[in-house]
């Protein structure tokens, strides 16, 4: 037996990982594939795990570099199942922009079953999605705010004596809000689109379609896609209305009598498969909790998902938090809120613009108001706004019995602010408006609330808030008080022992001899290794223990008392618990003011952040006169609002007149980057600005009429991905726009047809601009380098010429006509503009010369081809070109006259009689496109 090796314990300890990690490994490979875009995390107590190709995601988003993955069951330099461990705050981060930015979902797996205990299989513990954050909103967002509530809609077509219903139900888990709508759907579904929007939509619910045979469900599915809301398929069998308004009469609050929403069968249909989704059933704290809202598509300017991305509504999701990726978006220059539920109502303000005039002239008075005042602006901003919670995440935390002593004191907190925020408003402003919208709400949740601030004075103690505790009164419960007076009595008895020991040891208790209250050994002496000698030899001292910061001892008085002081902290935090508890109960009674004040609050600090930017802005905002549907637009030096206020930009303004039957048209042409597209970008931020209630960058006397709609074409995007080209993608928008827009739009539209050839998408560029004018009759901005296009404004009422100015002179010792310099002077003005300059803007890019020369000649061969000579003729109207050969012919009479009969014909005469015939005729000449075209290659 002498021969016999036992293993050690750090090799026993190896040998039971490794083993281990085969067994995890063994299950983690037995599992079956995820959702696609799930992300699957292990929960280890201390910290969380990613395993697979999940791990390897985590390494390079969080860690930039995948040297921190650790290979599993790996042997030598092979196998291994790729593995990353995160910290409770680093999977915390992950989680929330996972869930938040990536639009992924989520599992977490734990070693726990349902009551909570511990166990050795692994099984799901929670599950999230973009649209459903209700099992880890603790997790993600206690001390986090959020853009925009999370919101996840259930939309099922149903085919309806020939046309398309669409009922759809949406949710807001957060909030406890739930809403049925229903309407008829067009075959490019862009009420939808719109919806989806409006809304703020995460993550949308469709009937699984199995056989891939439903056209409708196809398109709508692209539609979702297109949006960037996570879809998710759920079986067609839940989209039954059977027991949809029994489970909504469980949700819903005071439903004895069923609302008009429940006779929408279909939107019934798409409720049940979001109830299901949600698992709403299964909590029975939301029973009676949810309210019914309704979403009207009509009350809302509506916009398209090219709309919103033309005009940089929204910031783009991976945008950084500097200043300049702020002002990037409409979104990040108007954000200048102190709240987080102000940040969200902004949010959803720029989603839902008004097409109510009153409503809007309403929130432009509220507006002047603080713009005026600015000192009262800056007290609110930093005085009150600045230190008010997100009484919302609050109070869902209050419902879900989570809540802390630290969620009451916050309340608190905010609440006995309010009196002054009242007294600061009333000062403010005496109109109507102002007093009913802010403080009149304000007085009356005031007086509901007072009791909640004279209940945590009663309870709390506030001087310990200094501290960082949160515990109550002693003196507020006479047991309490009783066991906080033993404790005193305890502690002053050892501070007692204290000094005895001191002068037995003769050692100074400030400097040698230390009272501790030691984690393991609780209340207990310690002196340095130094001092340590003063121990020896007296058995009075019981040694406990010595570590590198020195010897621990105690005495048998110093024990009893530090037992006795053990168990009345026990029964004191017993007591205090059972008093917390109660207390929190009370101000969860609490909960349905505290949002009414969180409302008032959001919409307050919504208007204070419109009015800073609009004073602060580098010329402030003025206020528009806002016009009923087919007004006027007219604005005096406009601008566009993110770009003004980027560095060392010098921001050139325009103007805009868009009349009705006068010109609703603007047809745009001009030198590439010459401003063409922002011209038309910031018309349609301005008009969104204005109805959404804010001022806008333009001179005094701006107007603007309400739109309907904000429909856009601009910029050319593909995505082989989905299967859709440049071209396809510039079709599908402008297919939405014909279809949609109404003679109350606002259609943008940027360089139609290029995807294609010249002549095929000058076609569709001419039949589309056409179309606009003569059937829809919207307001319409067209930028174009189909200068040939011009000539609609020759044929159609309502059309105007615009062009971007540039100033252009030939070069010294040119040898083409290409040899021009050209300065853009981004300034639109009446009129037409015959070139696009194309090879001089690559040129003030730092083209190669080499390439600069090839196409100076390869365009001066183009252009010099009959055929195509002949090609541009037939893109001028017949009857343009009628004109052009009449005036031709009286120029040419003229001539032959002035020149008299041959051979009398004297060469200098006949010379001079030709420039004078072309000084005659010379605005004739450049006015007809057939003439000037011949005189512009001759």
């Amino acid at each position: 037996m002498s021969g016999l090796m036992y293993p050690t314990e750090e090799a026993r300890r190896e040998k039971g990982e490794a083993a281990s990690e085969l067994s995890f490994i063994a299950f983690f490979q037995g599992l079956p594939p995820s959702i696609p875009n799930t992300i699957r995390i292990f929960d280890r107590q201390d910290y969380y795990s990613v395993h697979g190709q999940d791990a390897i995601y985590v390494a390079d988003l969080v860690f930039k570099t995948q040297s921190v993955l650790k290979y599993l069951g790996r042997k030598g330099t092979e196998g291994g199942l790729p593995s990353c461990t995160l910290s409770a705050s680093a999977a915390k981060s992950f989680l929330r922009d996972a869930l938040t930015s990536k639009q992924l979902r989520v599992e977490i797996w734990a070693q726990l079953d349902s009551s909570g205990r511990r166990i050795n299989t692994w099984q799901i513990a929670k599950q999230a999605s973009p649209g459903n954050l209700q099992e880890v909103e603790e997790l993600l967002f206690l001390n986090a705010d959020v853009v925009s509530n999370p919101i996840v809609l259930a939309l099922r077509v149903k085919a309806q004596q020939g046309l398309n219903t669409v009922g759809a139900a949406f949710a807001d888990a957060t909030n406890r809000t739930l809403g049925l709508t229903e309407y008829t759907e067009n075959d490019l579904f862009s009420n939808t689109e719109s919806l989806l929007i409006q809304l703020g939509v995460k993550e949308c619910l469709l009937p699984s379609d199995e056989n891939q045979t439903d056209y409708d469900l196809a398109k709508l599915r692209a539609v979702v896609v297109r949006c960037g809301c996570i879809l998710t398929e759920v079986k067609r069998s839940t989209f039954s209305n059977k027991s949809a308004e029994q489970d909504l009469r469980q949700l819903f609050k005071g439903t004895t009598t069923a609302p008009p929403e429940f006779d929408l069968n279909v939107a019934m249909s798409s409720a049940a498969a979001l109830v299901s989704y949600l698992n709403l059933l299964s909590d029975e704290t939301n029973f009676g909790q949810f309210a019914l809202v309704s979403h009207n598509l009509s009350e809302y300017l509506r916009l398209d998902h090219a709309a919103l991305r033309a005009l940089s509504l929204l910031p783009e999701q991976n945008a950084g938090s500097s200043s300049a990726n702020r002002n990037s978006s409409v979104f990040g220059l108007l954000n200048r809120c102190k709240t987080a539920q102000g940040t969200r109502m902004l949010h959803q303000w720029l989603k839902q613009p008004l097409v109510n005039v009153s409503a809007i002239r309403n929130r432009q008075s509220l507006l002047e108001v603080l713009v005026e005042d600015v000192e009262a602006r800056i007290t609110i901003q930093d005085t009150y706004l600045k230190y008010m919670p997100d009484m919302l995440r609050i109070s869902k935390r209050f419902q879900r019995k989570v809540a802390t002593l630290e969620d009451v004191v916050r309340c608190y907190q905010a609440v006995a602010r309010i009196p002054d925020l009242i007294h600061t408003l009333t000062n403010v402003s005496s109109m109507p408006l102002f007093l009913s919208t802010f403080v009149e709400p304000l007085q009356q949740l005031n007086q509901h609330l007072a009791k909640l601030v004279e209940m945590v004075e009663m309870t709390i103690d506030l001087d310990e808030l200094a501290h960082h505790n949160y515990v109550i009164k002693p003196d507020f419960d006479e047991s309490l008080g009783a066991i906080k007076t033993q404790l005193n009595t305890v502690r002053d008895q050892l501070d007692e022992q204290h000094m005895l020991a001191g002068r037995s040891l003769k050692l100074d208790t400030e400097k040698k001899l230390h009272l501790e209250n030691h984690t393991s050994y609780g209340y207990c002496f310690r002196v340095t290794r130094t001092d340590a000698g003063v121990l020896k030899n007296r058995k009075e001292y019981l040694d406990l223990g010595t570590v590198k910061g020195g010897v621990y001892f105690t005495t048998s008085q110093l024990r009893d008392l530090n037992e006795e002081h053990r168990t009345l902290s026990d029964s004191y935090a017993r007591t205090q618990s059972r008093l917390v508890k109660d207390v929190i109960e009370i101000a969860a009674s609490y909960a349905p003011p505290l949002e009414q004040l969180n409302m008032v609050l959001a919409h307050l600090d919504v208007i204070q952040s419109l009015a800073h930017v609009s004073s602060q802005a580098p010329i402030p905002y003025t206020k528009p006169t806002i016009g009923e549907y087919g007004t006027d637009l007219i604005l005096s030096e406009s601008r566009h609002p993110c770009l003004e206020v980027q560095d060392e930009i010098h921001f050139i303004s325009n103007d805009v007149q868009m009349k009705p039957d006068e010109n609703n048209f603007l047809l745009v042409t001009g030198p590439n980057m010459g401003g063409k597209s922002t011209y038309l970008r910031q018309i349609g931020v301005i008009t969104l600005l204005a109805q959404i209630g804010c001022f806008v960058p333009a001179a005094e006397g701006a107007c603007v009429p309400v739109c309907d709609c904000i429909l856009a074409r601009v910029g050319a995007g593909d995505s082989q991905l989905k299967g859709v080209s440049t071209f396809m993608a510039e079709m599908l928008e402008t297919a939405t726009i014909l279809k949609t827009a109404t003679s109350n739009s606002l259609v943008l539209i940027d360089e139609l047809g290029r995807g294609t050839s010249t002549y095929d998408g000058f076609g569709l560029a001419w039949a589309i601009s056409e179309w606009m004018v003569t059937k829809i009759k919207a307001k319409c901005v067209f930028a174009t380098h189909f200068h040939e296009l011009t000539n609609l404004a020759n044929e159609q009422p309502g059309v105007q010429n615009l062009h971007v100015v540039a100033h252009v002179a030939p070069r010294q010792g040119a040898l083409s006509r290409f040899d021009k310099d050209i300065t853009l002077l981004y300034k639109v003005q009446p009129g037409a503009s015959d070139q696009s300059y194309g090879i001089q803007i690559a040129e003030l890019a730092n083209f190669p010369e080499s390439v600069v020369r090839l196409a100076k000649r390869k365009a001066e061969e183009l252009e010099g081809d009959p055929e195509l000579d002949e090609n541009k003729q037939r893109l001028i109207d017949q009857p343009t070109a009628k004109q052009g050969m009449e005036l031709l012919d009286r120029f040419l009479t003229s001539w032959v006259d002035r020149c008299g009969q041959p051979p009398k014909i004297d060469t200098d005469h006949a010379f001079q009689e030709l420039q004078s015939c072309m000084n005659e005729f010379q605005n004739e000449i450049h006015e007809n496109p057939w003439t000037a075209s011949i005189l512009r290659d001759f």
